[in-house]
């Protein structure tokens, strides 16, 4: 395991402070505020430790209500809904400055056999034949601002490779639709619950920004101000982190300052294991 994967996996497990309250850490990459990504892994660990092993995580909904400081840490105060005969339900607000910053709803299920379908994955090149992100970014390096090329100038906890690399100080317009294979940079821990927490993660690299390539726009313009308001994401099969996942997205909508965008993730055998939508402002300052 990479030294960059670990810090992660730290980063996502809290310390108790009493019976559902928990504290995290923040990290920060560079941007204005938290990464929504640290935000959900966290909240999914804490809703977790309330809930029975038997019960895997199938669902979340969440909300970003203010921007987090990446220089505090985090307090997360989970709720209990209700824990039925096959489902469990919980509600985490997350705690900056005594005001919430981000609510989620998660809910857990206990393993069981029924009906199957899914939609078929895309035809992409594999991998094995695509540059990593960190490749690519020495492309733009001289443009990125500072704390950005510190983050790229290590070797990051999960391994990106797009199948195009799209600017993040974007001048052509381009189809709203992106692919990207990722995985953790290094064997990950055995428990599927922290595979789970990193797939919520991850889930947020790549996303939002999607919705401005139709209109020729880089999220990383001087102009640009690009948030998430909300973001959800179902489990539907096992995987592992630790394998390559196709991250399917596109955006088939965007008005009002707000994108919207949906993904799929896939085993590279094909298998669907996850889908999130999410929507978020997209503006120009004023």
């Amino acid at each position: 395991m990479s030294q960059a994967l670990q810090n992660l996996i730290n980063l996502i497990h809290l310390e108790k402070i009493e019976e559902g309250i928990y504290r995290g850490q923040s990290e920060d990459l560079g941007f204005p505020q938290v990464f929504g990504g640290q935000v959900i892994g966290q909240a999914l660990y804490a809703a977790k430790q309330t809930v029975t092993d038997d019960r895997m995580l199938n669902s979340f909904h969440s909300y970003f209500l203010r921007p987090g400081d990446s220089h505090k840490p985090i307090v997360y105060d989970v709720e209990i809904l209700r824990d039925g005969k096959s489902f469990s339900a919980r509600r985490v607000s997350a705690i900056q400055n005594g005001k919430p910053i981000f609510y989620m709803t998660a809910s857990f299920q206990t393993p069981e056999e029924s009906f199957e379908h899914q939609c078929s994955m895309p035809e992409v090149p594999p991998p094995e034949e695509l540059a990593s992100q960190q490749e690519i970014a020495k492309n733009i390096f001289h443009l990125l601002p500072s704390k950005l090329k510190d983050a790229f100038s290590v070797l990051p906890p999960l391994e990106v490779k797009p199948i195009k690399f799209y600017s993040p100080f974007n001048k052509s317009p381009e189809e709203p639709v992106r692919y990207v294979w990722f995985r953790s940079n290094g064997k990950m821990p055995e428990d599927p619950f922290i595979h789970h927490c990193l797939l919520g993660y991850a889930s947020d690299l790549n996303f939002l920004p999607t919705s401005l390539q139709p209109h020729g726009i880089g999220f990383m313009e001087k102009d640009i101000q690009i948030a998430t308001i909300d973001h959800s994401m179902w489990y539907h099969r096992p995987f592992k982190m630790d394998d390559w996942l196709l991250y399917s997205i596109e955006s088939p909508s965007a008005s009002g300052a707000r994108g919207f965008v949906r993904g799929h993730i896939y085993t590279r055998e094909g298998v669907l294991i996850a889908s999130a939508v999410q929507e978020g402002v997209i503006r120009k300052r004023k």
